[in-house]
């Protein structure tokens, strides 16, 4: 598996986070950096164990 940045930004009601560099639309959310990161982390690995790693950009 390759390395995966991932992007959190905060807004007014939480955090909001994506990974750079996969197909498809993953975003991962939730009060904290930390819990908006883990979140889109999660999803990301769900994503590429169910898709492959030749799903990158």
């Amino acid at each position: 598996m390759e390395h995966i940045k991932i992007v959190v930004e905060k807004h007014e009601d939480g955090f909001v986070a994506y990974p750079v560099g996969l197909k498809g639309i993953i975003v991962g959310e939730g009060d904290t950096f930390e819990e908006a990161f883990n979140d889109a982390k999660s999803a990301a690995k769900f994503h590429i164990e169910t898709f492959g790693d030749d799903d990158f950009i």
